[in-house]
């Protein structure tokens, strides 16, 4: 695979998550309980991770648009 691809589909842990976002681990169930955070992939029969580029694309979708004068 080519080091774009994984770029942009590594699939990340909570821990990571919490890391990137600054989102403590309930923060993060409540908003996707309320569908406003990305829902994460299930990877086993105890194991769930995100997509690295759902969690960046949310994250900049919550910055705030500057506007021109």
């Amino acid at each position: 695979m080519s080091e774009l691809y994984n770029l942009h589909h590594r699939i990340i842990r909570r821990p990571d998550v919490e890391r990137i976002t600054g989102l403590a681990r309930s923060t993060i169930y409540d908003f996707m309980s309320r569908g406003e955070f990305p829902q994460p992939l299930k990877l086993g029969a105890r194991a769930v991770g995100w997509r690295e580029s759902d969690v960046l694309e949310w994250i900049a979708a919550r910055q705030p648009r500057k506007v021109a004068a």
